[in-house]
């Protein structure tokens, strides 16, 4: 069966005509795919019978179920379960802001990376997923929430950067004016830094924010938390997200979990200033959410404060993350770990 929905407009050209059906089709089928966002070729009304019949027989149209559904009663989060054709669980998360909705989708089911502070890859990476089941994330949630979705963050479960050809035709369909015509500018897409891949990147012409896992001021402690740093020194890394703002004029956010003893002392952040220091950057600072497998514990408020003073006086632009849905374990990873070890318990 022929995966349509992770077809773009120039592949669905290529697809119609192959199935002896005029061009003008394949605008209307993407259309009617990825704006209507049906979840039935019966659904598309200008599109002939026995087309739609020939579509049923030879095409999958990748709709996602939410297995489970979680509210948090401290704010507006939602957290989504999705069960995939093969009986793989992936999850999302829905955060709700005053600009609007902003969905955090995976990109991957687990993940190999095996970053210290993360649950997505305790278990290790199953597989991929394709630019139909990334679409279909943020399709489910707008869908189930009748409302638009203004933002979306590709910082779910897995790396992004390991399924990049998927991940590039997510951005272009899903930024299409014909689909949902969500900005690319209101798209973020985080890497924990795989150097060949940012520099492709950069060079694709896409005005999507990069989000660098960065976490350690040193290549000392950013080994010791993510095996990522054993391949790719940070001067790599940095040089290649210079070169990303350099051929996108997109300031890159820098992403910090705060690990109390790890990375949070003042020291460290007067070694994060020497590392990027006089760059149009942001660092957004995140309180480690704390996983029961792991023995990291998030850094006091106090030092929190001090961490983000201290990079402010030295002119780098800093924020600390607000924690959202920490009742329904809204770290990546944590909630599908979980769901697993039950079934496997039942």
């Amino acid at each position: 069966m022929t995966d349509i929905k992770s077809m773009d407009l120039e592949e669905l050209k290529t697809f119609v005509k192959e199935a002896g059906e005029p061009e003008f089709r394949a605008g209307q089928l993407f259309e009617w795919i990825h704006k209507s966002l049906i979840e039935s070729f019966d659904e598309c009304t200008n599109i002939s019978k026995a087309f739609r019949e020939r579509l049923k027989s030879s095409a999958n149209l990748t709709i996602l179920k939410p297995v489970e559904i979680f509210k948090s009663k401290l704010d507006e989060t939602q957290k989504y379960l999705f069960a995939l054709e093969d009986g793989n669980i992936i999850e999302s998360v829905r955060m709700k802001y005053e600009h609007g909705n902003s969905v955090c989708i995976s990109s991957q089911v687990g993940c190999r990376m095996g970053c210290k502070f993360c649950a997505s890859t305790l278990d290790g990476l199953v597989r991929n997923l394709t630019a139909a089941e990334m679409l279909d994330q943020v399709y489910s949630i707008k869908k189930f929430l009748g409302e638009r979705v203004s933002n979306i963050v590709v910082m779910g479960s897995g790396e992004p950067m390991d399924n990049y050809d998927n991940i590039v035709k997510f951005v272009k369909i899903i930024s299409s004016d014909k689909g949902l015509n969500i900005s690319q500018r209101n798209i973020t897409v985080s890497t924990c830094g795989i150097v060949p891949r940012i520099r492709a990147l950069a060079d694709e012409g896409l005005s999507i924010t990069l989000a660098l896992s960065l976490h350690a001021p040193n290549d000392d402690i950013r080994k010791t938390i993510m095996p990522v740093a054993n391949k790719y020194a940070l001067k790599d890394v940095i040089s290649a997200c210079d070169y990303y703002f350099k051929k996108t004029g997109r300031r890159v956010s820098y992403e910090y979990s705060l690990v109390a003893g790890v990375n949070d002392n003042i020291k460290e952040a007067m070694n994060l200033v020497k590392l990027i220091g006089g760059r149009n950057v942001h660092i957004n600072l995140i309180p480690v959410n704390p996983i029961k497998e792991r023995d990291f514990k998030q850094s006091d408020k106090l030092k929190i404060k001090a961490f983000k003073e201290f990079l402010e006086k030295n002119k780098i632009n800093a924020t600390v993350r607000r924690e959202m849905g920490r009742d329904i374990e809204g770290a990546c990873g944590q909630l599908r770990r979980r769901f697993i070890q039950s079934e496997g318990n039942s």
